[in-house]
């Protein structure tokens, strides 16, 4: 059984009452005659539309990393009249992955069959989900691993900022590099979570996480990794475990079940950029891409790609960012193409209409827009305003300001008096 005992979450009597406004959009464009609209085959499924729930981390889990009824509820709502794909928030291998309070796993039968429930949940509404797969490396948390056990690593030993080398030293537990053992262990854990996750839960995708600058991208980046050994130096070498942890995965659950997440701009957490002095995007992903290419000419292709426009770093859109054209990851990998980053902030999902109409193969990732709006597909395909997003509720516990949106027409739960007692609630 899913747990249902309390969570420790925020107080909510100093949390802010949700934003319901209405996303300032004048007249959105009904969708449902676009591409995004179109059946398409990811793997060996076929998808009603063209829409991907995309990771969105949360921590709604016990202190155990144990999904909850918080959760299948969540995805559950998302699943309903929707068709597409749902990708969970990142969920860690195992505890040497690293650690955030409340976060999900997927090393134990019990996290296993936790997770179980919620994929039946959506199922049973006719959707498809995915479970990304996560390894944080020097992104995690030095107080938590100490405080379980567990060594902080990386594969170089450099910071990222004072703050995480502060906690560390105060910690006990200082940054150092992931030996050779250390990294062949990263592989087996992550071969170990798809197997949890494909076959005791009966996902049907899992995404490998190589964004952001969490251990795999950690890796490939040239300003992260300084190590010397075959894991290092050269682009090849960099790239070397992102492309071993892929071909585990395919060995162990074929590669129509295996999708991979990759963020070439992204600044978040240290990673070099477009603006980098040291080496731009485009020569460190290419090689990637034409790796991950490569596998599907040879009859291993990849259910998906997912590709992080420039345009996002992490969560949150740049202001005045330059356009940097990614048409090269489309000419480069030629299979199924997820494509996520601010398309619901344009005016008239311009961008949206655009890239998912540019082939036969795009899907369209979105997030924030989907942790306020549980019918978000049937807002997209039938022109209907959209719910802001509060962010404040983000990375809070409990079932305040994840469960409590509305659909379209009816009023968000919010603080009202069936929801006073949030603190003690009962995982339903």
């Amino acid at each position: 059984m899913i747990p249902t005992y309390p969570l420790h979450i925020t107080n909510h009597s100093s949390v802010k009452p949700i934003n319901c406004n209405i996303y300032n959009m004048t007249s959105p464009p009904a969708l449902k005659d676009t591409n995004l609209f179109k059946p398409i085959k990811v793997g060996s499924i076929e998808l009603q539309n063209r829409l991907a729930f995309a990771p969105t981390t949360r921590f709604r889990n016990t202190d155990d990393f144990i999904a909850t009824n918080l959760i299948k509820k969540h995805y559950t709502d998302r699943a309903e009249n929707n068709g597409g794909l749902l990708i969970t928030e990142a969920t860690f291998v195992s505890p040497q992955a690293g650690l955030y309070p409340n976060g999900p796993m997927i090393q134990t039968n019990q996290q296993a069959e936790a997770w179980k429930q919620v994929v039946d949940a959506v199922h049973s509404k006719g959707t498809c989900i995915a479970m990304q797969l996560w390894h944080l490396g020097r992104a995690a948390n030095a107080k938590t691993l100490k405080e379980h056990g567990v060594p902080y690593l990386a594969p170089s030993a450099e910071y990222f900022d004072k703050d995480r080398k502060k906690v560390a030293i105060e910690s006990e537990n200082e940054l150092r590099e992931f030996t050779i053992d250390e990294v062949n262990q990263i592989i087996e854990d992550f071969k170990q979570g798809a197997i949890n996750a494909i076959d005791v839960s009966g996902f049907d995708f899992v995404e490998i996480h190589s964004a952001h600058m969490y251990t795999l991208a950690q890796f490939i980046d040239i300003a992260s990794n300084h190590r010397t050994d075959e894991y290092g130096g050269s682009i090849e070498n960099r790239t070397r475990l992102a492309l071993e942890v892929v071909d585990a995965l395919i060995d162990a659950v074929g590669a129509d079940k295996v999708g991979i997440r990759i963020s070439p701009y992204a600044t978040f957490q240290g990673g070099s950029g477009a603006e980098s002095k040291l080496m731009h995007p485009i020569a460190q992903y290419a090689y990637l891409y034409s790796e991950l290419e490569r596998r599907g000419r040879e009859g291993k292709r990849l259910a998906y790609v997912h590709s992080v426009e420039p345009r996002v770093a992490l969560g949150v859109d740049v202001e005045d960012s330059p356009e940097y054209s990614t048409e090269w990851v489309r000419q480069i990998w030629k299979g199924v193409l997820i494509r996520a980053g601010g398309y619901l902030h344009q005016p008239n999902y311009e961008k949206l209409i655009r890239d998912v109409s540019l082939d036969d193969r795009t899907l369209i990732g979105v997030s924030r827009y989907y942790t306020s709006n549980p019918d978000l597909v049937h807002r997209l395909k039938n022109g209907l305003e959209l719910t802001k997003y509060d962010r404040n509720t983000f990375y809070t516990g409990g079932n305040y300001g994840y469960n409590t949106w509305g659909k379209y027409g009816e009023v968000a739960k919010g603080m009202d008096s069936n929801n006073a007692k949030l603190e003690t609630l009962s995982l339903v």
